[in-house]
């Protein structure tokens, strides 16, 4: 399907010869000649968006000429001209969790459209949609070698009805494509694989064009693709299918934010130590809403690997995206990873003709700027609920210590007041810890007894695209195990190891390299190619310690080598979790206790009686440097991505039907059709005030997505779990929020549920609760229904940073579908913002210093919004009028977190998609 670009860009499209190629590309400094403005003082990341407006400029109807020349002005006014804009990027990228959800509301979409009258087959994706099913996969079974098979063979039987689903979806839709599972992480494979750089396509008139690679995903993590100059960040499933339907982008010109590196990085640190400094020192500037723009000679030492982990936490720092311009070692990455060599030369010809190559001389204009030297940065890890709770690695066990006291006022960790316990067995306990006054537990851990506390680590797992595709820090913790397992050390009995990789490359280059063999032999194995505990698809860990920990009111810990370690995240039975390399993930598993000062204290003991320290067993970089050299090479990228769509034989069986429109099974509890477009109006309404609502949750600050739509597993004790057991799904058969999403009806129910979130209408209650219209405590998705069937609509107040995490649509779905029709919150992370909007539910925001406190919320107040029903400005200040339980009333002034015109009608239509599929069905039926 060929692109359709601009009509008056005439003075701006020039041809590029390379090689025996010739494309056509529009050029920025034919734009400066054209006396359009200055543009070579602008950042890289930025000139790909100002090639996007140069390619679809058209007089005015998306893009204008003022569009254009208004990036000259940003270089002017020192990097700031919010301006709106339309942006459309090149392709889409999922995963199967949001994907999943994205697939159905097209199917959904395409049921709405032939209900209008218009034609199904207008429902089609216009850009390219890679689909990786990479969430599904849950860690059952763990070290031993049979934990690859017996998990996919799992990983099938649970999610079976999305995969059939999904098989449709790519038989169904254009330009659709789905990688199977098995193969990796959606970010690695894009990494690895997908990603061009520069990207190639015929236009409407026939002509190959040559422009940056660009993408959104219905993934936060999408941005680590930016380490390759391919600028891309996370949206909502909703917005992407908007994006996928030929909707641009509106996003305004945005504040870039320059990250000076300087230096090289010292024997015994990692990429990990690096990015974990970087989400700390971001986090603290503010960069949300931004874009991140790295530059400086730091970068002529840092491999692309560290450049796609730090770019991967984008979300963590919480910019848009981490971006690196194009460089030699973009191109050294390319060639490494297998890209074919015309494509490398273009990649090189393009980015030197179109002022978008690092050289020397790259000096660009900055909103603002910040520096670090990768000399100072020192072994360290994350937690024990938020990535940018930064900690020294020397600091760790004292910092936990200081987390349990504040958890525990009782609980105290001085030198004269501990003890040492020993187990049944004879063992020596995994730490000494205070004694009378910590949390202790007695626990059989296969055949043996133990005693576990506070600090206990249950998980230590290898996992996520944020460290997997490096392969120096995977190498690093495969010398780790070697060195571990040649003195006869090995993981503590009571810890869950596991090794998910991001793609079969690391398999292969571990195995190449024979380090395979020895993380196996202390436990991690191969468990899945996908996320696992990143996404909080841990598994269970043995039932006697979960029965342990939660009897016992333990501090259970994890340490994970991923990106995200919120509350409730990892795993229901642990309460603090980490983020580390993997090589110290591998350490922490010889320890298998948080109270172990790593760079002071023992591991364990080696066949002799003789103390290990971590200092014995930490691999020299010389060490890490030469096996990568010799292992990771362009022939095993090449060989593992050569049929990367076909899939195994599992894959292959899968069978579907060969339709239009989907045929939704009555009976799935995995797949239904959402209510969304059902009995839609051919044409969009008003927006009212919204008049006498009851407040459905008062929350504090950093509620993430994970807070408002978990992913994790869920008891049958729950509103979902009640659902299903009433369909007759046993328990063990629950699967996940996360592989469910394609069920509004599951979904509706787990939305506010997660087990660690806390309604500041309840006093000390943990969970999915509030209180029903008669007062008494109740949970959530009850009291909603309740609200529904009285009429009543409802809002959330909200405290800072609302909405931070992952892009999850389900968060915004999910609260539209039980009946919110406004947030109310302090400020809000940007794609939960945006996926609100796209769901027709009002964001707004405190002003004058108000906030939940300050107003005295308790949660029995009404509230009224009214403004909404005259002429909407974007981010316009609007009346509130509160009335609390004794009648008194309080006026305050909100702003409308509606910031761009665009995002008015989508609140008019109620919501993105049904402004998309209104205009969709009046639409002639486009020529091939």
């Amino acid at each position: 399907m060929p692109i359709t670009v601009g009509q008056d860009t005439a003075k701006t499209r020039k041809t590029l010869r390379v090689g025996d190629q010739s494309l056509a590309y529009y050029s920025i400094p034919a734009a400066e000649t054209a006396g359009l403005g200055d543009f070579s003082k602008l950042p890289a990341a930025l000139k790909v968006v100002l090639e996007n407006m140069l390619r679809f400029e058209d007089g005015g109807r998306t893009v204008s000429v003022d569009d254009i020349r208004a990036f000259a002005d940003w270089a002017d006014k020192g990097g700031q001209n919010p301006r709106e804009i339309a942006y459309r990027p090149a392709r889409v990228l999922m995963q199967d969790f949001t994907g999943v959800p994205a697939v159905v509301d097209l199917a959904a979409m395409r049921d709405g459209i032939v209900g209008l009258g218009g034609d199904a087959e207008k429902i089609n994706p216009l850009n390219p949609v890679d689909l990786v099913i990479d969430h599904s996969v849950m860690i059952d079974e763990f070290g031993n070698p049979r934990a690859f098979q017996m998990n996919v063979d799992r990983e099938y039987e649970r999610n079976i009805e999305r995969y059939t689903f999904l098989k449709w979806g790519q038989s169904a839709f254009a330009n659709f494509r789905v990688v199977p599972p098995g193969t990796g992480i959606c970010h690695q494979v894009n990494l690895e694989y997908l990603a061009q750089a520069v990207w190639t396509d015929t236009d409407q008139s026939g002509q190959e064009v040559a422009y940056p690679d660009t993408l959104v995903g219905t993934d936060s993590h999408t941005t680590m693709v930016n380490g390759m100059a391919v600028l891309g960040w996370g949206v909502g499933g909703i917005e992407a299918e908007a994006a996928m339907l030929g909707q641009p982008i509106s996003m305004l010109i945005p504040e870039v934010v320059g990250f000076e590196l300087t230096g090289e990085m010292m024997e015994g640190t990692t990429g990990t130590d690096l990015v974990l400094k970087v989400v700390e020192m971001l986090r603290a500037k503010g960069v949300v809403g931004k874009f991140v723009e790295f530059y400086g000679a730091g970068l002529d030492h840092l491999p692309l690997a560290d450049r796609a982990t730090i770019a991967n936490m984008a979300p963590e720092y919480g910019a848009t995206c981490g971006f690196f311009p194009i460089d030699g070692e973009t191109l050294r990455y390319m060639r490494t990873t297998g890209r074919d060599e015309a494509r490398i030369a273009l990649v090189e010809a393009y980015a030197k003709e179109n002022g978008l190559w690092r050289g020397d001389d790259y000096a660009p204009v900055y909103t603002d700027t910040l520096s670090l030297d990768m000399g100072t940065i020192v072994p360290a890890i994350s937690g024990p609920k938020r990535p940018q709770d930064y900690v020294a690695l020397d600091k760790a066990a004292e910092t936990f210590r200081d987390y349990v006291t504040g958890q525990r006022p009782d609980w105290s960790a001085d030198e004269e007041d501990k003890a040492e316990w020993t187990d049944e067995g004879g063992a020596v306990a995994p730490r000494d810890i205070p004694g009378d006054r910590g949390k202790h537990k007695r626990a059989r851990v296969r055949g043996a007894d133990y005693t576990i506390h506070d600090g206990t680590i249950v998980i230590a797992s290898i996992t996520s695209c944020t460290n997997t595709s490096n392969p120096y820090v995977m190498i690093g913790a495969g010398l780790v195990a070697r060195k571990a397992r040649a003195l006869g050390l090995t993981r503590k009995p009571w810890v869950k190891t596991s090794l998910a990789p991001g793609s079969q490359v690391v398999s292969a280059y571990l195995e190449a390299a024979g380090l395979q063999e020895d993380l196996d032999a202390i436990g991690f194995n191969l468990v899945g190619y996908g996320c696992t505990t990143c996404i909080g698809n841990s598994g269970p860990i043995q039932e006697e310690l979960s029965e342990a920990i939660n009897d016992g009111d333990i501090i259970a810990t994890s340490v994970l080598s991923g990106n995200r370690n919120f509350e409730g995240r990892i795993s229901p039975d642990v309460r603090a979790n980490y983020l580390a390399s993997p090589p110290l993930v591998v350490a922490y598993a010889l320890a298998g206790d948080m109270n172990v000062d790593l760079t002071r204290d023992p591991l364990g003991q080696d066949r002799d009686g003789n103390d290990v320290y971590l200092k014995d067993i930490w691999p020299s970089t010389k060490e890490i440097a030469e096996l990568v050299e010799q292992t990771v090479t362009r022939e095993a990228f090449q060989a593992k991505y050569a049929d990367v769509f076909k899939g195994d034989e599992k894959w292959q069986s899968v069978e579907t039907t060969d339709s239009l429109t989907y045929d939704w099974p009555p009976s799935s509890t995995y797949v239904q059709n959402p209510p969304y477009f059902q009995g839609m109006s051919a044409e969009p309404g008003t927006i009212s005030n919204i008049e006498g609502a009851k407040i459905l949750a008062i929350l504090g600050d950093m509620i993430t997505t994970d807070h408002i739509s978990p992913a994790g597993s869920f008891k049958e004790s729950t509103p979902a779990g009640r659902y299903l057991t009433e369909r007759q799904v046993q328990p063990r058969e629950f699967n996940s929020y996360g592989s469910r999403r394609g069920n509004h009806e599951v979904m509706m129910r787990g939305t506010f549920a997660n087990i660690r979130i806390r309604n500041e209408m309840l006093d000390g209650v943990e969970g999915g609760y509030t209180l029903g219209p008669d007062g008494q405590q109740t949970s959530i998705f009850e009291a909603a229904m309740a609200y529904q069937e009285m009429g009543t609509p409802l809002v959330i107040f909200g405290g800072e940073q609302y909405g931070a995490g992952s892009s999850r649509d389900w968060a915004a779905k999910g609260t539209s579908l039980l009946g919110v029709k406004a947030v109310i919150a302090e400020s809000f992370e940007r794609i939960h913002r945006s996926n609100l909007v796209g769901m027709g539910v009002i964001p707004f925001e405190f002003t004058g210093g108000d906030t939940r406190k300050t107003l005295g919320l308790k949660g029995d107040e009404t509230v009224s919004i009214t403004g909404l029903d005259g002429k909407i400005v974007p981010l316009s200040e609007m009346p509130c009028t509160i009335t609390y339980g004794d009648g008194t009333t309080r006026e305050i002034t909100l702003k409308c977190r509606i910031d761009t015109e665009v995002e008015i009608e989508y609140i008019e239509n109620g919501g993105v998609l049904h402004y998309v599929l209104r205009n969709l069905a009046k639409a002639p039926v486009a020529a091939e």
